[in-house]
């Protein structure tokens, strides 16, 4: 099967997935724990992850692909900066969990699922999706300082939001408790990675375009 054919199917297979991780998610942490006068509120919450948003967005990135490639969303959904971007922002959610939050986690059953779809399987096959089947040499240097947009409007939302209600997603974004500096540091060390991450990213995408381009010997 060649990787135009292979795409569209992985894609749905993982599209599926994304959803369905996304699902599991919600039902467990938003839906049968708290009373449905609460509904509103710890869907807000459920919301407000980074994670749940990033799945999310990869989630529809997979989908438009599939359905759609042809209309304005699915050129959206396939243009290589935007398919870098959402790989590079859920490769660090996988990488953050691993090493930051997962030796607190002691989900089991479908908990567990759903945990590990969107934290473990989702970000492979981002990261697969983008180095097998997305087309190289489209990005620039000048992309990753412009990617940090979406964590710093979520790092202000999830200010406003922490202190307007006094809940917040994670231990090391609660404020009140880290203290403003310390939050400050722990913001500004995230940014870095995913810049860092960035110029990886473009360096990656570079050096596989070079080596496309370079004819093979007779």
């Amino acid at each position: 099967m060649t990787r135009a054919r292979a795409a569209p199917v992985w894609r749905a297979v993982f599209a599926v997935t994304g959803w369905t991780g996304l699902a599991l998610q919600f039902w467990l942490l938003a839906w049968p724990a708290h009373p449905a006068d609460q509904l509103a509120t710890w869907t807000l919450n459920y919301f407000s992850y980074f994670t749940i948003l990033t799945n999310l967005l990869v989630a529809l990135i997979l989908t438009l692909a599939v359905v759609a490639p042809s209309s304005r969303a699915g050129r959206w959904a396939l243009n290589p900066s935007v398919r870098a971007r959402a790989t590079l922002y859920l490769t660090v959610v996988g990488l953050g969990y691993h090493l930051l939050l997962s030796a607190g986690s002691n989900l089991q059953g479908l908990g567990a699922v759903g945990n590990f779809i969107v934290h473990y399987i989702m970000p492979v096959a981002a990261l697969a999706d983008w180095l097998l089947f997305t087309p190289r040499g489209g990005l620039r240097w000048s992309d990753p300082p412009r990617w940090l947009k979406y964590p710093l409007v979520y790092f202000v939302w999830t200010a406003a939001h922490g202190f307007a209600t006094g809940w917040w997603p994670y231990w090391f974004l609660n404020l009140p408790q880290m203290g403003l500096a310390r939050s400050a540091l722990v913001v500004a060390a995230l940014l870095i990675l995913l810049l860092v991450a960035g110029f990886a990213f473009v360096a990656i995408d570079r050096s596989l375009a070079r080596r496309d381009r370079t004819p093979a010997p007779a």
